[in-house]
């Protein structure tokens, strides 16, 4: 069993039974329940470590991630990580939403992984899997133990985001001697559309009042157009529009991302668009013919589309990150030099 080991002592007025399929061992997971967390529940467990190594085969530019949370309350009904959900044997779906893994002590394991000798500082990547500051992160408060383990060891590090709880951060952010790439995530300016889409995440105005208080701390801030949704999302002039809105407020570049839907993922989408949108999915299945990505003459046009409108605003290409060298060419998918591996 995946869960086996992880044990984590106490007990508390929120703690509910254990999860699905595990034997009743006391202590060997606490779940919890918060009433402020509506019909979420949360799984605190004991990381046996932190450091996760991106396979050399993705084409990602970042060699190790940290991820403290599974699953995500964002929901968002897109989200490339809801395969990964199958792993800990929960759905892909609502339980992606509302059964959040927790790993309470990630602090302390990465403090000790950095300071072994074999580590060489290289750059880590946050927010490529599952937000760190989801909503989640309000109640735990993970994010400033971690970030001080990063900085106290000298290991460069970014941060991609949706979540305005990063708000509560920035004065540690701000004060450090090497501040990270920041970058925040924002692909729709339809709040009716953003709602149902992304029923947990913060408004898009909140994300760019997010972005100008980052950028107000002194910090640089990119963002993550992403995904850009097909017939949509994607018109020449919501692209401009965005893209307008964006450099009002401050931002230092900007890279979009076309949808991608990775099995997992793929029902999910498909059942939000046949709800909300059914005159689009004759449309989206033959865009998505043959695999996840959208077909490639499509993603060449967005691409055309949001060159054009960053040139205009005269705004540089990429997210403002460190990062590695990626010898392979790139992916499908990718518009302006990122890959949908970094999507929230």
């Amino acid at each position: 069993m995946r869960w086996d080991g992880q044990l984590v002592d106490g007990t508390g007025q929120d703690e509910a039974p254990v999860l699905p399929g595990m034997p009743g061992v006391p202590g060997r997971i606490r779940v919890v329940r918060p009433p402020e967390f509506a019909g979420v529940t949360f799984h605190e467990v004991a990381a046996r470590s932190a450091l996760n190594r991106v396979p050399t085969a993705s084409q990602v530019p970042f060699d190790w991630t940290v991820n403290p949370y599974r699953g995500c309350t964002h929901g968002c009904v897109y989200c490339f990580a809801r395969g990964t959900h199958s792993y800990l044997e929960f759905d892909t779906g609502h339980d992606f939403d509302t059964q959040i893994v927790v790993k309470v002590n990630i602090a302390e394991v990465l403090r000790r992984e950095l300071f072994r000798p074999s580590w060489r500082r290289e750059h880590v990547a946050l927010g490529t899997n599952t937000d760190p500051y989801q909503r989640a992160e309000g109640r735990y408060r993970l994010m400033p133990g971690i970030v001080a383990a990063l900085a106290d060891s000298a290991t460069p590090f970014s941060i991609l985001t949706k979540g305005t709880v990063l708000s509560r951060d920035l004065p540690l952010l701000g004060g450090l001697a090497d501040p990270p790439g920041m970058a925040v995530s924002l692909a729709l300016m339809d709040s009716e559309l953003q709602t149902t889409l992304e029923p947990g995440t913060p408004s898009p105005k909140a994300r760019l009042e997010l972005i100008r208080r980052i950028t107000g701390a002194g910090l640089s801030c990119s963002v993550l157009i992403a995904p850009i949704l097909p017939y949509l999302a994607d018109s020449t002039e919501q692209l401009a529009d965005l893209v307008g809105r964006l450099v009002e407020v401050g931002v230092t570049g900007i890279t979009g991302i076309v949808l991608h839907l990775r099995p997992g993922t793929r029902d999910w989408f498909f059942g939000w668009l046949g709800a909300h949108h059914p005159e689009l999915v004759p449309a989206y299945r033959k865009l998505y013919a043959r695999g996840s990505y959208a077909d490639k003459g499509y993603r060449e046009e967005v691409h055309r589309r949001l060159a054009a409108a960053r040139a205009t605003a005269g705004l540089p290409v990429g997210l403002g990150m460190s990062a590695r060298t990626v010898h392979s060419p790139q992916p499908p998918g990718t518009v302006g030099g990122a890959e949908q591996l970094t999507l929230l």
